[in-house]
């Protein structure tokens, strides 16, 4: 063999280890640390700047803030009742939280048997929100109207005031 095919077989022979370790360090490298998502870029988002009346609560009971008002209770007092709604029921959203306390507040005057706890039980045994109500002596309609109610009240009681 001439000296010159020689080195060149050392020489590729050298290449291909280096190159092996090298990517086994990498494999080794990778698994340890968690691989990064790069997003591709995208189009500008027209979606509209946060401004003070759309921006996120400073804490968990400010969002209760209106409501509160509306039912003549504490933000804190609504945050703590909905923390232990939420622990005996994980489902529950916030809107059917809020849609309970509503209906029993609208209704609870004429329909002794309408409370928040007996809608939150109603919730908790996978019925629906209309389906509890009926279960609690409102017709499919009085249920539905008692609903939409709920929903208008909360979303006035949490605009700002003018």
């Amino acid at each position: 063999m001439k000296p010159i095919t020689t080195a060149v077989i050392g020489i590729a022979v050298a290449a291909g280890l280096t190159l092996g370790a090298a990517s086994a360090m990498s494999a080794q490298a990778r698994k340890q640390t968690p691989a990064t998502h790069v997003q591709p870029m995208s189009r500008p988002s027209t979606a509209k700047p946060s401004t003070p009346a759309t921006a996120a609560p400073k804490t968990n009971s400010d969002a209760f803030k209106g409501i509160a008002t509306k039912l003549g209770t504490t933000p804190d007092a609504l945050q703590t009742s909905y923390d232990a709604a939420k622990q005996a029921n994980p489902k529950l959203s916030r809107g059917q939280f809020v849609s309970a306390n509503m209906v029993a507040h609208n209704l609870g005057e004429k329909h002794p048997a309408i409370t928040t706890p007996a809608i939150l039980s109603g919730l908790q045994s996978g019925k629906s929100f209309g389906e509890t109500l009926q279960g609690l002596g409102l017709s499919d309609q009085e249920a539905k109207d008692a609903e939409n109610q709920a929903r208008r009240d909360a979303a006035r009681a949490q605009q700002p005031a003018q």
